[in-house]
């Protein structure tokens, strides 16, 4: 029942090409840097990642995009890279823009064993109806568009259908984790951390507190160890600030 590996590089050791990870984070907040980190060094390439944000210039995901080493990425917010942009205009990566909500649902299916579920989320649109460019060509066209959705009507309203996500790897960020790999989260470092946990087939967690079992009150406990395959004790980490606006 000990989860606890020596080092970050240990945890991420058997991350091959071509896996899909899903990682938790919101802008700056509950990121698991230093499992990223690990895996740049790592090597692992043509990745799909499973994130509201695919990370920042130089900071998180970000990094693996810089060296491109994500082939695709299923996200929500994607504002804050301008690399990303980049990339995504230029026919260089493809991406599946995805509701907040409906990502985190995504997740959480998956973790739970669901293999799709209707949401109202996205009715009406090109997210439900198709079309929303998953890759550029590099010249301002399409190359690969979103397929249209199934829909259906329940008691008059119209919902469509969305695929759950389980990754073949989950990386989190935790405040507080035990050797059973039970977790908790800090405050707004929560977000999508507790759902990305579900969605990986194999979690590895980095916790800022290692505790013994027993010691985190059940009440208290975020995710259950049962959904995580490996902890990594990283010690505090500091959180950066996104965006400073301060008066010239």
């Amino acid at each position: 029942m000990n989860k606890v590996v020596a080092s970050a590089a240990d945890a991420v050791a058997d991350i091959p090409d071509g896996a899909s990870i899903a990682v938790g984070g919101f802008g700056l907040v509950g990121v698991p840097e230093i499992l990223i980190t690990a895996l740049l060094e790592q090597g692992a390439t043509d990745l799909e990642t499973i994130s509201n944000n695919c990370g920042t210039d130089g900071f998180g995901l970000g990094l693996l995009l810089e060296q491109r080493r994500i082939r695709r990425t299923i996200s929500s917010y994607v504002g804050s890279n301008k690399e990303f942009a980049r990339q995504y205009l230029a026919g260089e990566l493809e991406v599946e823009l995805t509701p907040q909500g409906t990502l985190a649902e995504r997740m959480r299916a998956g973790g739970a064993g669901i293999p799709a579920f209707f949401t109202p989320a996205g009715v009406g649109t090109q997210v439900a109806e198709g079309g929303l460019p998953l890759r550029y060509d590099g010249a301002g066209g399409i190359a690969v568009a979103s397929p249209p959705k199934e829909q259906r009507e329940f008691d008059g309203v119209r919902y469509v259908m969305e695929r759950a996500i389980a990754a073949d790897y989950a990386l989190v960020h935790a405040w507080k984790g035990d050797r059973h790999g039970n977790l908790v989260y800090r405050a707004s470092a929560r977000n999508f951390n507790p759902p990305a946990a579900a969605s990986g087939r194999i979690t590895i967690a980095q916790v800022e507190h290692l505790v013994e079992p027993g010691e985190l009150a059940p009440d208290d406990i975020h995710t259950s160890g049962i959904h995580v395959q490996r902890v990594v004790h990283v010690g505090p980490v500091t959180v950066g600030i996104e965006q400073r606006t301060v008066r010239a």
